[in-house]
């Protein structure tokens, strides 16, 4: 099946995959848009487990202030190698998340960091996660993902292990 170039293109704009990547997903799935921006992200799932393993040791620390000078966020995220720490991509992620940690105020970075005891008094855990726990927040500029969603995306571009490794939010008054 020949797939038009425009509609690689719109796939690669939505997903920032290679045009390789995108013209796979888009045979495999006859074309549909929709179709084919699911099997990438599941494919980058699929490639961010395989690299857990990896050790990161290069990243970037990443300071926001937000206007008005109330609420500050320091974030540290991992890579693998100073390539990738120096890409505008990567960087361009550091400040998203630092911005949606501004923004949402998460309490914890992943799920398993919530205590037992905070969740007994709680009926709805999902929910729960999503609301405090960074990784499951739908990141602010398109909430038809989370924050995980958007860091395996970028696992899968760059092919190597990326964490989350830590972050510290700052308000005046609290």
């Amino acid at each position: 099946m020949k797939i038009p170039l425009e509609t690689i293109k719109e796939l690669r704009e939505l997903t920032s995959a290679s045009v390789a990547e995108c013209r796979k997903a888009l045979e495999e799935t006859a074309a549909d848009i929709k179709k084919a921006v699911e099997l990438i992200r599941k494919r980058g799932l699929e490639i961010a487990a395989k690299k857990q393993d990896a050790s990161a040791k290069e990243g970037r620390i990443e300071a926001y202030v937000h206007h008005g000078n109330k609420i500050g966020v320091l974030l540290e995220v991992d890579c693998q190698t100073d390539f990738v720490a120096r890409n505008a991509e990567f960087c361009q992620f550091t400040r998203d998340v630092a911005m949606q940690i501004a923004a949402c105020s998460p309490a914890y970075l992943k799920k398993e960091d919530v205590a037992e005891d905070v969740l007994a008094g709680e009926k709805d855990k999902a929910a729960y996660y999503k609301a405090h726990c960074l990784l499951e927040q739908p990141f602010v500029k398109d909430p038809a993902i989370t924050i995980n969603d958007y860091l395996a995306s970028l696992i899968a571009k760059f092919g190597e292990k990326i964490v989350v490794r830590k972050f510290s939010r700052y308000q005046i008054g609290r």
